[in-house]
């Protein structure tokens, strides 16, 4: 941990905790909206350098600057990827080949109509504005609503408010994808 061996003292120990605690849950954040394993930890690893090289935070707020963190580096790295779509269908093809090589029960039509609906919701959740798209991933990566709601810096009667708006904006993105 290249981050950790810049602290000293006590401060290297309240980032190791710190990390130990909820680095699982920052790489499931970003899994969530980047949807590749190493891509997460990757903004992860990200995220806990940026704390450590920050001045620090009140140990209660942590997480949250974590979770939130995590969301944006993670939304930001995919919409980096101005080729995505393309990259993924030839991806798609690939695996699609040689799973049917090694694999004769697997239907092809149904694992098409997976990918096609996944790279549907990616690019749904990427046309979304960043607010919609932040509290979306933070919900589906797990978090509840007291935690999304320290997440946010909102009252967490706000949180279901926000969160409906939220699947709304998604729900019509999705069905102008599919009406088209």
């Amino acid at each position: 941990m290249v981050a950790a061996t810049t602290l000293i003292g006590p401060a290297a120990e309240t980032f190791e905790r710190l990390f130990a605690r909820e680095y699982r849950r920052v790489v499931s954040i970003a899994y969530r909206i980047t949807a590749d394993a190493g891509e997460a930890e990757d903004v992860a690893q990200e995220v806990f350098v940026r704390l450590a090289r920050s001045p620090r935070l009140p140990d209660e707020a942590l997480p949250y600057w974590l979770y939130r963190a995590a969301a944006h580096a993670a939304l930001n790295a995919v919409r980096a990827r101005k080729r995505r779509a393309l990259r993924e269908r030839r991806e798609f093809l690939l695996l699609q080949s040689l799973r049917a090589a090694g694999e004769h029960s697997a239907d092809p039509q149904a694992l098409l109509q997976r990918e096609q609906g996944r790279a549907a919701v990616r690019a749904a959740l990427l046309r979304l504005n960043a607010r919609d798209a932040e509290v979306l991933a933070l919900r589906y990566g797990g978090l509840s609503y007291a935690e999304l709601a320290g997440v946010l810096q909102i009252p967490p009667a706000q949180v279901g408010m926000r969160l409906a708006r939220a699947e709304r904006a998604f729900k019509k993105e999705i069905e102008r994808d599919t009406s088209r």
